[in-house]
């Protein structure tokens, strides 16, 4: 189960493999701690791997990097390393006019054209590519799903013809805005994470999204979500938020991504009453509560938040996966709050004072019978 899905955020991060391949901000990967010494010897720990921070979704989690690069000294920045690269010759690919799935990843393709023989193509991914404008693409009124990712792209336009589109992915351009989405009322994926985007804007025509990441970006505020009443899993992790808020309509939403961000308390959730995953480590929350109508939760994470106490969550009797690493947690009487969940099979409690207990393990074993997995190892009979 720590192993998820996307993309995102990540970033989350967390539940992306699922969703074509997409990095998911959900899951986590625990950084190898390097400690160097004033003499300069360098002790590497080995690195734990902790399922739970792989992501993608979130998306919230992937970090797109780019080497830096000397030439006589002089560092080439990521803009000009980009327009050193020559695009390639459209005219020396072949494309399969009856072909419905292009792929051209990683084909260094500079402008979008001579697509327009493509008469039955439904996917159409342009990965990695040095793309800087979207255009040429009127006539692909068949297309079903378009990937963007990871170009030069500054701003969303020329899509008012693909009305059948269901997935869009610019995820790792360089957006600002988001916008000229307007008449893509089909669709149902739209992935923007690593942009530049500081605003949630202009989806008011997108209600038949279903999945929305958002993850690393600019933003400060969760608003304009009204009409996304059929949103199933919203990533948001690594943004600039400080509040949970304006989430009342969503009543459908089953996945909640929100780590890494400044909130300071769990508040607006309740109308959520269908939400089976809540991510919301690496914030600055200090109390358990707030989560009184969420009795479907299966996952909660709360990880590297200032907790001192799991309180209020004994009536989430549906929980398998509860993540309480990093925090401030001292009191063994504490677990009796997961007591009313007979399916819990997963706890992650390391770094908390309850860790310096030379009976840790043991302990956990015994107030919590159910649990297969103690941190990152399983339990062992």
């Amino acid at each position: 189960m720590r192993t998820l899905q996307l993309y995102s955020d990540w970033l989350g991060v967390s539940l992306r493999s699922s969703l074509i391949g997409r990095t998911s901000c959900f899951r986590k990967v625990e950084e190898e701690e390097i400690m160097a010494d004033e003499a300069g010897e360098t002790d590497v720990q080995e690195m734990e791997v902790d399922r739970r921070r792989e992501s993608d979704e979130s998306a919230d989690d992937e970090a797109k990097e780019k080497p830096d690069c000397t030439a006589s000294g002089v560092k080439i920045d990521e803009e000009r390393l980009g327009e050193a690269e020559v695009p390639v010759d459209m005219e020396t690919i072949n494309l399969d006019p009856e072909a419905e799935d292009v792929d051209l990843n990683h084909f260094k393709i500079g402008k979008i054209q001579g697509f327009e023989m493509l008469k039955k193509v439904k996917t159409l991914c342009l990965r990695q590519n040095l793309i800087k404008l979207i255009e040429n693409l009127e006539q692909l009124v068949t297309l079903t799903e378009l990937d963007l990712y990871d170009n030069q792209i500054r701003k969303i336009g020329n899509l008012e013809t693909l009305r059948d589109l269901q997935i869009l992915d610019l995820s790792f351009n360089l957006l600002r805005r988001i916008e000229g989405l307007e008449s893509l009322s089909q669709l149902e994926r739209l992935y923007l994470v690593n942009n530049k985007i500081s605003r949630i804007e202009n989806l008011g025509n997108l209600t038949k999204l279903r999945l929305l990441e958002l993850g690393s970006n600019r933003l400060r505020v969760i608003e304009n979500l009204d009409s996304l009443r059929d949103l199933d899993s919203l990533f948001l992790g690594k943004n600039k938020i400080t509040k949970l808020q304006n989430l009342e309509t969503m009543t459908n939403l089953t996945v909640l991504s929100v780590q890494s961000n400044r909130l300071t308390k769990i508040e607006g959730l309740q109308n959520l009453v269908n939400l089976r995953e809540l991510y919301l480590s690496d914030n600055g929350i200090q109390v358990i509560e707030g989560l009184d109508n969420n009795n479907k939760l299966t996952t909660l994470d709360l990880a590297s938040n200032r907790i001192k106490r799991i309180e209020n969550i004994k009536h989430l009797t549906e929980l398998q996966e509860f993540w309480m690493n990093d925090n401030l947690v001292e009191n063994w009487s504490d677990l009796e709050e997961l007591s009313g969940a007979p399916g819990l099979q997963t706890v992650y409690l390391e770094r908390n004072p309850l860790q310096k207990d030379a009976q840790y393990r043991r302990k956990i074993m015994l107030a919590l019978p159910s649990v297969r997995q103690i941190d990152a190892t399983f339990v062992r009979f």
